[in-house]
């Protein structure tokens, strides 16, 4: 049984802040001793990009890992000596065409993480904005999935989405996959809106007590992810919100969402009401020029994966528990 617990950051709604969380708690939780492999799964490669990294440079990266064609070892790029980062290019628009015939093509990734020995303590998985095959790639291989999103309704009308499809591979794929938690981004917290939708989240979160679904222990994390223009102008310097202003609220807020994800993986957060933080604004900065947040894209329709995930089923049906 590998050592390694994968996270899956997933939402289906793009611009969300799932590369920049991906990103900045990497950072935050590797600079805290633990070992930490990112995965850019997403075929923007704007996880890739945050660190400084070309696509194309180096030349391996996740594409040709789901190809065959290399491993996850060779393929990683070393950022710091606890932060490590799997790159993707535009190429990997293409797998999902290309997989289209191959047996097993949802498991190919949990393959590669069950039978390399890689030396991490936490992987964190960078989804596409979509729930096709690459996502149903990282559900597969995640122990737990990560879901940020935005304090708007129509982020929330998404989540029944998502969670239907991680319903549907936890039940016919990957047994042990679980919601572990909710992570607010661009909270406004002078707004009802986000109040309101908070509650929302709080009151599906606790009604799925008990029951028998993925998401019956989730929990939202006390720390929202503040709005701030510094974690939108980090990543045109290729460099994490601490390298680029760690002073700034962004900084503040993932350094707190850090100690609570590890407390989340060793199983002791506790989910209760937090105040948050009041909004004060960060220096101006004239130089630096803020970049537009990742494009969304449209819902991929979940009963297209329940005929992928139902395909896969028939060709890797789950191991019988002993």
């Amino acid at each position: 049984m590998r050592a390694v617990k994968v996270f899956a950051i997933l939402n289906q709604k793009g611009g969300v802040g799932k590369t920049t969380t991906v990103a900045n708690l990497g950072a935050a939780v590797a600079a805290r001793g633990h070992s930490t492999c990112l995965i850019d799964l997403d075929p923007q490669s704007h996880l890739t990009l945050h660190f400084g990294v070309e696509p194309n440079t180096p030349e391996i990266g996740v594409y040709d890992v789901l190809s065959g064609e290399a491993s996850l070892a060779s393929a990683t790029v070393q950022i710091t000596d606890n932060l490590a980062v799997i790159g993707s290019t535009i190429d990997l628009a293409a797998a999902e065409i290309e997989l289209a015939g191959t047996v097993g093509r949802e498991q190919i990734l949990a393959d590669h993480l069950a039978e390399e020995n890689l030396p991490y303590e936490f992987v964190l998985i960078d989804c596409p904005p979509s729930l096709g095959l690459l996502t149903l790639n990282a559900l597969a291989a995640a122990d737990e999935v990560i879901i940020p999103l935005q304090a708007h309704f129509l982020a929330l009308q998404g989540l029944g989405k998502l969670l239907e499809t991680v319903s549907l591979v936890q039940r016919r794929i990957n047994p042990k996959l679980r919601v572990g938690g909710v992570i607010f981004c661009m909270y406004e917290s002078q707004t009802r809106l986000a109040s309101e939708v908070t509650a929302d989240v709080e009151a599906f979160l606790e009604s799925a007590r008990g029951s028998d679904t993925p998401w019956a222990n989730a929990k939202i994390f006390p720390t929202r992810i503040r709005r701030n223009v510094k974690l939108a102008e980090c990543p045109s310097h290729g460099q994490t919100i601490f390298d680029y202003d760690r002073n700034c609220n962004g900084a503040e807020d993932y350094l707190a969402l850090a100690e609570q994800f590890i407390a989340l993986a060793g199983g002791s957060l506790q989910s209760k009401p937090t105040q948050v933080a009041p909004e004060t604004p960060d220096k101006p900065d004239a130089s630096a020029q803020a970049i537009p947040p990742e494009p969304t894209s449209d819902e991929t329709v979940v009963a297209a994966n329940e005929e992928t995930v139902a395909a896969a089923n028939d060709e890797n049906p789950p191991p019988s528990e002993s």
